[in-house]
């Protein structure tokens, strides 16, 4: 099992200005949704945002520490435009 803390240090370490949110989806600590706000997406495809993030957690999702993962990119303006409206 992997804590939400851990998550959110393991993708400190590859996008050290991220904003991220983890939430444990089933309460049963391998279930995951993860919303991350960080510079590095910008000028990138959603597809490579989350590779970066599959990157990141690549120890823990190939252990099968994380079974399932939603992820959630935004760059800093989009999230800002999401969130303003």
């Amino acid at each position: 099992m992997i804590s939400p803390q851990q998550i959110e240090e393991m993708i400190k370490a590859e996008l050290p200005d991220a904003q991220i949110q983890v939430q444990d989806l089933t309460g049963g600590g391998d279930h995951y949704q993860v919303t991350v706000v960080s510079s590095h997406f910008a000028g990138k495809g959603l597809v490579q945002q989350h590779q970066l993030i599959y990157g990141a957690l690549g120890q823990a999702m190939s252990t099968e520490a994380i079974h399932a993962l939603a992820v959630k990119t935004y760059t800093p303006e989009v999230w800002q435009a999401t969130t303003a409206s």
